[in-house]
């Protein structure tokens, strides 16, 4: 059988509900060893309903955490800390979503682990960064699609804003988490140097308004909520009722529509 292409990578992830679990599960299907952290309260995700797989499991939980291991640890304790250590000199990485400045109190940043493997890379995912007046602020996919202005976008005219019906932000930080994280392990078997790389919910949040942002920001274009989930450019690319209910079409350009 053919290898998966992140074979022999191991991971250990401090990860909780959304964004990190997204990210590490993905390097998981890559093939990725993955050793899930929690602490003794366990993943929240484990809790989160409507269905519940009996105690500390949860469909939600499921959803995010293929195909990794489990381990308990509390950073604060000595002899959890050493194990830390032991299993980080062994590894490609370690990740956290965690508040701003937590990663640094907790020992989970680079200037805490390199001296212990000087290849490691930390990857943190926050809601605001690490640093600045807002590092310490909690956040939640649902906050950032309200304070990006995406829910602006949402929805029908004249309707109050909404918000896109998937937590998209959590998924789309994963995302860019394990991209930036494959990136800097691959920088770091060549260099031998490791490091820290970020990503905070409200900068993914920024970064998907693309196209409807750089309108506005270079030509004060605002784009306002068409009818029925139209795109804002082209057309006919809309929901249409029929007589048994509703089709999307989508039609960009005059090629598709002939």
């Amino acid at each position: 059988m053919t290898s998966l292409p992140l074979a022999g990578l191991r991971i250990i992830s401090f990860e909780q509900y959304g964004a990190a679990p997204y990210a590490t599960m993905f390097l998981a299907d890559f093939g990725a060893e993955i050793i899930k952290v929690e602490g003794p309260d366990g993943d929240y995700a484990r809790q989160t309903g409507p269905r519940t797989l009996g105690e500390g499991d949860s469909l939600y939980f499921q959803c995010f955490n293929l195909n990794k291991r489990s381990l308990v640890l509390n950073v604060k304790d000595a002899g959890d800390r050493a194990l830390l250590h032991a299993l980080a000199a062994d590894s490609h990485a370690v990740v956290n979503n965690l508040r701003g400045s937590l990663p640094a109190r907790l020992g989970l940043d680079y200037a805490a682990l390199g001296p212990v493997n000087r290849a490691i890379v930390c990857g943190h995912i926050s809601a605001y960064g690490r640093t600045g007046s807002r590092a310490d602020w909690p956040g939640y996919d649902f906050l950032m699609q309200a304070e990006a202005g995406i829910m602006s976008l949402t929805g029908e005219p004249g309707s109050p804003p909404a918000r896109v019906g998937l937590s998209m932000i959590d998924y789309m930080t994963g995302m860019m988490m394990a991209f930036g994280l494959v990136s800097a392990i691959r920088k770091a078997e060549r260099t031998g140097e490791g490091g820290d790389v970020d990503v905070s919910l409200f900068d993914t949040a920024l970064h998907q308004l693309a196209y409807q942002g750089t309108w506005y920001l270079n030509e004060g274009t605002v784009t306002e909520r068409v009818p029925r989930s139209a795109h804002p450019s082209s057309v006919p690319v809309q929901l249409y009722p029929t007589a048994d209910g509703w089709i999307y079409i989508c039609c960009m350009n005059q090629k598709f529509w002939e």
